[in-house]
């Protein structure tokens, strides 16, 4: 069935890659790696947490509302192209005067990513409350936030009071996306038990769980998540797949192979996977009365797949449906030739 829409609330950051650009060849015999490098080759691409999880969301199908702050500067345009090309609805995202932010990404040769930040005075942070207010809250499913936008001010004690308004008629989802370099982590903690309250959904990477909770075992860590008023948590582990945890109740699903290119934005496609496989199932609207174990099982093994295929290109770039579906169809060919040979062997 065609889900209902999620609302996704947060920002939308330019990613910056650098490469070094080589000098010019010599002419004096020397080898030409010894000819120092004239600086660095930069290029950006569209990114930011909410804004990567709306377009995972609408290229998979699910009607997705961004309300995010987009500046008017060359990234910002970039944004605005990039989203409504991927189908996201902006008609409610109000225009900034402010710039955009930046995050200059540092990608080591296992494709994990470190970031240094240019947020100070930008776009994302500088909600007002009658921008919020002529956004409305609409009509979604679910409505879906978390980042920086939820924990830098002014904006960030707007949207929880959007997402405490939005609550008695829409599933709530956070994904913190902890960034202690940018954000003192003692906020993080403190923040948490409020977003516990009003969060049906709550997915942490398992880096975020060290930070949040440190020094604490997954399953424990979730317990204490659950009492806290959450009730299904969702912890990424990259290659080894995901965690879950439904009122205490968990399951593993594994990773998908994949020769990753980069997992930047792979936790934020995961994420639109997830929603996007509860909504079709028409699990989202609520406090998530119908979900049972084997429906998180099954949008979380769904996610994992639409994280494996972002690692295999380079930034943040969401498969489209036809991509899982393509991606799907080629996992059923691999396991009937494995079933025709098993059954050609002598003894079967």
């Amino acid at each position: 069935m065609q889900p209902r829409q999620v609302t996704v609330l947060g920002e939308c950051v330019a990613d910056v890659f650098a490469d070094a650009r080589p000098g010019p060849p010599p002419t004096d015999g020397r080898d030409p790696a010894d000819v120092p490098t004239q600086g660095l080759h930069l290029h950006a691409l569209p990114g930011g947490g909410p804004a990567n999880t709306a377009v995972g969301l609408a290229r998979l199908g699910t009607p997705t509302r961004l309300l995010a702050r987009l500046s008017g500067d060359v990234f910002g345009r970039l944004f605005r192209s990039h989203l409504l090309d991927s189908g996201v609805d902006l008609t409610d995202a109000p225009a900034a005067a402010e710039p955009s932010t930046l995050a200059v990404a540092d990608i080591d040769a296992g494709g994990q990513a470190a970031y240094t930040f240019h947020a100070e005075g930008t776009a994302d942070w500088q909600w007002t409350r009658n921008e919020l207010d002529r956004a409305g809250q609409g009509d979604p499913a679910c409505v879906h936030t978390g980042s920086l936008a939820l924990v830098r001010e002014p904006g960030g004690s707007l949207l929880e009071e959007f997402l405490s308004r939005a609550r008695p008629r829409a599933t709530v989802s956070i994904d913190p996306n902890v960034r202690p370099a940018l954000v003192d982590p003692a906020v993080y903690r403190r923040r948490l038990p409020s977003w516990c309250a009003v969060a049906d959904i709550l997915r942490l990477s398992e880096d975020d769980l060290r930070v949040l909770v440190p020094g604490t075992g997954v399953e424990a860590a979730c317990d204490g998540l659950h009492a806290a008023g959450v009730r299904l948590v969702v912890i990424t582990r990259g290659a080894h797949g995901a965690f879950a945890s439904l009122d205490g109740r968990t399951v593993s699903v594994p990773g998908v192979p994949t020769q990753v290119v980069d997992t930047v934005g792979a936790g934020d496609s995961f994420t639109a996977g997830l929603l996007h496989h509860l909504g079709e199932q028409d699990l989202l609207g609520g406090r998530l009365e119908g979900l049972r174990l084997a429906d998180v099982a099954a949008a979380c093994a769904f996610a994992v797949r639409v994280a494996a295929l972002t690692c295999a290109v380079a930034g943040p770039n969401p498969p489209w449906a036809h991509q899982i579906t393509l991606l799907q169809g080629e996992k059923d060919t691999a396991a009937a030739r494995a079933g025709d040979r098993n059954l050609s062997r002598p003894g079967r």
